[in-house]
């Protein structure tokens, strides 16, 4: 049996309809049933070495499961248009698995978290699936264990992108040596949704009557999650390792659309904005700036990571008066 929500907790979305059709008849306690016994059955395929390849966490779909070429064919649409797509090979799909007594709680305690966001919004909890980007198998195993933190948040939001526009979390995937990198496929219960500006300070719902944010409430291409609900409203579903022959062409096109005005040294920046925000704050942006040096991520995703923390505006001052200064 495949681990799957009840059908009547999904609503529009593009992989969501999709895998609602391929299995149209889930019980409610599927999710529960199917972690108590772990696997069941099915076109999966265990492998022998690394984190993915364990089983203990993950097994392989095989390649001609339908999920897979479900998820597959999503992962790869979504990419169309980007000049990404027709550079980029899945390698494998992984589904995750409950184990582990802590990991079947954890199934749980999502699944009664979702029945109450529908009753407090008329029934609809706003089930979707969504992307993040990770740095490898070290943090897709710290994630699996012990669910998301604030070094995996900006600032106290944790954002994902909708299961129709993978680019902005493939962008944030570190390659291994191999090449390869990981993206998880995530269930997410938005429940009522709200939008959230960039380099807002906003870190919780801006009233009761909201669950989650959007960047835009039209066509979002960012899902934000507080971090006060991102181990109740966010669960790892599927990793999907691929690799991307070049983002060339991507990088050029985004570069048209940077600010020309010069960026302040990264230890002034920090100077500054030490006197403005809390010291988890810095600490994390200063962890960010290790892992740059360390080329664990980019230098476009140390940036991104800085405005989600510190806002444009505090941003946009520092660097003015920076620039006054050196006049």
């Amino acid at each position: 049996m495949e681990t799957t929500f009840p059908q009547k907790m999904f609503t529009a979305s593009t992989l969501t309809n999709s895998i609602k059709q391929e299995y149209p008849n889930n019980e409610d306690d599927s999710v529960v049933s199917d972690c108590e016994s772990a696997v069941s059955g099915g076109n999966v395929m265990q492998q022998r070495h690394g984190l993915l390849e364990k089983g203990n966490m993950f097994v392989r779909l095989g390649e001609h499961d339908m999920v897979n070429n479900l998820i597959k064919r999503s992962f790869l649409r979504g990419l169309e248009g980007d000049l990404v797509e027709a550079k980029t090979e899945v390698v494998g799909i992984h589904r995750s698995v409950c184990s582990s007594v802590m990991l079947q709680a954890r199934v749980r305690s999502f699944q009664i978290y979702a029945q109450a966001v529908a009753k407090l919004r008329d029934g609809n909890a706003n089930m979707k699936y969504a992307w993040y980007g990770t740095r490898g198998e070290d943090e897709i195993e710290d994630i699996v264990s012990h669910g998301f933190g604030l070094v995996h948040a900006y600032g106290h939001q944790l954002c994902l992108s909708p299961d129709h526009s993978p680019l902005p979390s493939v962008k944030n995937c570190v390659a291994d040596k191999d090449g390869v990198r990981h993206i998880l496929l995530c269930r997410v219960i938005l429940g009522r949704t709200e939008l959230v500006n960039p380099g807002t300070e906003q870190c919780y719902p801006s009233s009761e009557d909201f669950d989650s944010g959007v960047d835009n409430l039209s066509a979002p291409k960012k899902y934000i999650i507080w971090s006060s609900q991102m181990n109740t409203h966010v669960l790892p579903a599927y990793v999907i390792s691929f690799r991307v022959s070049s983002f060339t062409g991507i990088e050029k096109s985004e570069e048209s659309l940077r600010p020309s005005s010069p960026w302040m040294p990264f230890p002034a920046l920090i100077s500054v904005l030490s006197k403005v925000l809390p010291l988890p704050d810095i600490t994390l942006i200063s962890k960010f700036q290790r892992d740059h040096k360390e080329k664990k991520i980019s230098r476009h995703e140390l940036i991104n990571k800085v405005r989600q923390i510190a806002g444009d505006k505090l941003l946009i001052a520092a660097i003015k008066s920076h620039r006054a200064k050196k006049k």
